[in-house]
């Protein structure tokens, strides 16, 4: 598909079309635009979007703490959204709409919005760019699929929702026969919204799915991560299925994963990650440790960067009360609760994928963390720049992986750093002075978004489930 550089490239691609799809925010939101509307504002640097994107909360209720970017003070002004054209694709489930993604910049200044999705990440790729390097990554999505929609799930108060499959049949070539319709539409349209899928299966759990999404830069990456949940949802929307990527849907089983795969590059395309030296065939004489034997030094220093800010970033890859439900298991329901690493381990946050279970040139890092509720760009963006912070600063290093201890007392030995437990304690570090998060992401970003987070802790704290009502109502 020709991706168009031009006002004229976008006459000539658009020739037969009425209307333009545009979308913003981690939950994409979006509009339809007219032809003419479309190609004026590209040709005019931007069109005028309502700020208030950045000041409600995912059911589109106004922060209970207003924010610097919209407010009643600003009126909630427009902030400028400018058109990214290397991001046009069509949207085949909607008779070929046209489609782009858009960024946001302050309307006086001309800067990028500090909590703009797009812009905050592109911030981290440009660091890696001034180091002579590529941000690339992928992404996997778990997700859990019910018989639903949106007004029998509603219908039901959201309890005793019926799962797709039944059971528990991880790479089930069987279970997904009665729903071959959707489970296929699945794949192909992705292909056709050029969304590239590595590999599609049955997870273990009831009506569990899982999608890899193909290794590209990074920006591209999220592009496709937050749209793929887009298809997912609306391709189920036509067969009766609600697809969910809420991270802990069953108190019971695993939750849902968003497990983030990254490396990077030089100029030349070359994996820096990877180490093949024909003089040293079994591993790097001065690695730190035995599981980081087979990537190189700068993989190394990633790493270090990556582990030492991890705590301090956790709302950027964990960003919902429930998320943290996942992690309470830990490695018991392949969820990491702290900050951990290893060679080709499924029990820590950070899995070390390198030879020998690889070629060299696949070297990379699969970072646990994250759920499938996570807003990929903040992930990516949290990722690659507390990676580079520990290249530039060539880090070492300070703890050993897990195949050096098991259980509690050697892991309270060996220095292990537990991650936050819970969204407000997460918040709370992440927001205190000092924290790694104000220094890579400034504080105008960690303020404005820290107070999203701290909206959504203030609602759960004032919430009554039902499980309070069941435990306490008669016998307390």
């Amino acid at each position: 598909m020709l991706v168009p550089k031009s006002t004229e490239d976008l006459e000539h691609i658009l020739q037969n079309d009425t209307k333009i799809k545009v979308a913003v925010d981690g939950v994409l939101r979006g509009k339809y635009m007219s032809k003419l509307k479309f190609l004026s504002a590209v040709s005019s640097g931007g069109f005028g979007f309502c700020s208030v994107v950045f000041g409600w909360d995912i059911q589109d209720a106004v922060y209970t703490r207003e924010l610097a970017i919209s407010n009643k003070e600003n009126g909630y002004r427009d902030v400028l959204a400018q058109v990214d054209l290397s991001t046009y694709r069509r949207i085949p489930w909607e008779d070929n709409v046209p489609f782009f993604l858009v960024s946001f910049l302050d309307p006086v200044s001309l800067k990028p919005l500090c909590a703009d999705p797009r812009g905050v990440l592109r911030l981290a790729c440009e660091r890696a760019v001034e180091l002579g390097l590529k941000c690339v990554a992928g992404v996997e999505y778990e997700y859990f699929n019910f018989k639903e929609t949106a007004e029998t799930a509603a219908q039901k108060k959201f309890t005793g929702l019926q799962p797709l499959t039944l059971g528990t049949r991880g790479y089930s070539l069987l279970s997904t026969q009665p729903n071959q319709a959707f489970f296929n539409e699945l794949f192909d349209e992705s292909i056709k919204f050029q969304i590239e899928i590595e590999a599609h299966h049955t997870e273990t759990g009831p009506g569990l799915l899982e999608t890899a999404l193909a290794y590209t830069s990074a920006l591209r990456m999220a592009d496709n991560a937050i749209l793929f949940k887009f298809l997912a949802k609306s391709i189920g929307m036509k067969h009766g299925v609600m697809a969910s990527f809420m991270a802990k849907p069953w108190g019971n089983l695993s939750g849902c994963s968003g497990h983030t795969h990254v490396s990077l590059q030089d100029s030349s395309g070359v994996n820096i990650f990877a180490y093949s030296n024909a003089q040293h065939p079994n591993g790097r004489p001065d690695a730190a440790f035995e599981d980081t034997k087979f990537i190189s030094l700068h993989g190394e220093q990633f790493l270090a960067g990556l582990l030492d800010g991890l705590p301090d970033v956790m709302p950027m890859l964990v960003p919902n009360i429930n998320g943290y439900k996942r992690l309470v298991g830990g490695a018991a329901f392949w969820a990491p609760n702290a900050v951990t690493y290893g060679y080709d381990s499924r029990a820590c946050s950070v899995r070390i994928i390198s030879p020998p279970s690889v070629p060299a040139a696949a070297t990379r890092f699969e970072v646990r963390v994250p759920g499938a509720d996570m807003n990929p760009y903040f992930t990516l963006s949290a990722i690659f720049q507390l990676g580079l912070r520990g290249i530039e600063r060539q880090m070492k290093l300070t703890t050993p992986p897990v195949s050096t201890f098991q259980g509690e007392s050697s892991r309270k030995e060996a220095g292990i750093v537990m991650l936050p437990c819970s969204l407000e304690a997460a918040t709370e570090r992440m927001m205190r002075p000092g924290s790694v998060a104000r220094e890579v992401f400034g504080d105008e970003f960690v303020d404005h978004y820290g107070g999203t987070r701290e909206n959504e802790v203030l609602l759960w704290n004032q919430a009554v489930t039902n499980w309070e009502l069941e435990r306490y109502l008669e016998l307390v």
